[in-house]
């Protein structure tokens, strides 16, 4: 049976009483120390957080405001884009070139790049191949627009004035974007194929000319132009003939479905 514990003296009741006390004064203390921290913590700090979350927050307010205008001002663009194009396809090419002059001074982007190039095409319909060649380059040179229209407005302004340019400052402009397996392969290789023809330098020419020809993401009529060029420089482009012979039959063969009949 275990023995009942022996009842705490007078002292001892005393001794525990002043501990408990003591326990919750110290309990008490700290409460209030952290309480002033906090205090402290909330006048230094707090108003620097609470001004950093109002501006946090008034930020991305102004985002999904810049978002909505950007989105507003991207289909007004667009429809200034549209109708410039009807203008140009109805044969008003001063109207339709003025028409696309905000999109160039205030667009941005593909629709800048895009007004640009059709405002260049204009001026090269209309005998201004100075002005077409410019307004090419400054495409080709704008980091700002996309890498497709830079692209093809450097194939654009190298092939409108390829006649007055030194066959060197062809292949440099063009060099980067002749290389196989890449989107504008076939058009700005055979621009560099002809300038090293122009240099001279004939085995260079037959080897790109023959890369072209066999790269089957290069437009038909290109291949052909690039397999028979080829083989005038003595470079064999063809890997299978029957695959050629039966393409060229083909062609042939649509060509006369086409062709008038005789009585017709």
């Amino acid at each position: 049976m275990a023995k009942k514990p022996e009842p705490k003296s007078r002292e001892e009741k005393q001794a525990d009483k002043q501990a408990a006390s003591e326990d919750v004064l110290l309990r008490e203390v700290d409460d209030a120390v952290r309480q002033d921290q906090y205090s402290d913590a909330a006048k230094k700090y707090g108003v620097p957080a609470i001004a950093l979350l109002v501006l946090g927050l008034a930020a991305f307010g102004g985002y999904l405001f810049w978002q909505g205008q950007t989105a507003a001002s991207d289909e007004k663009r667009s429809e200034q884009l549209v109708q410039a194009l009807d203008q140009i396809e109805a044969g008003n090419l001063k109207s339709g070139s003025d028409a696309l002059e905000p999109l160039v001074a205030d667009g941005g982007g593909g629709t800048k790049a895009a007004a640009q190039m059709l405002k260049a095409g204009i001026a090269l319909e209309q005998g201004r191949k100075a002005e077409a060649v410019g307004l090419f380059a400054a495409i080709a040179d704008d980091s700002g627009a996309p890498e497709a229209y830079r692209s093809i407005a450097r194939i654009r302004e190298v092939a409108s004035n390829f006649d007055a340019m030194k066959p060197e400052d062809v292949i440099a402009k063009l060099q980067p974007l002749a290389v196989p397996d890449t989107p504008f392969f076939g058009s700005a290789g055979e621009l560099v194929g002809i300038a090293y023809l122009e240099q001279g330098k004939n085995a260079e020419a037959g080897a790109l000319f023959a890369s072209i020809a066999r790269d089957e993401s290069v437009p038909e009529s290109l291949r052909n132009r690039a397999r028979q060029m080829s083989g005038l420089l003595g470079v064999d482009a063809i890997d299978d003939v029957d695959d050629v012979l039966g393409d060229s039959a083909a062609s042939a063969g649509a060509a006369g479905a086409q062709a008038p009949q005789p009585g017709n």
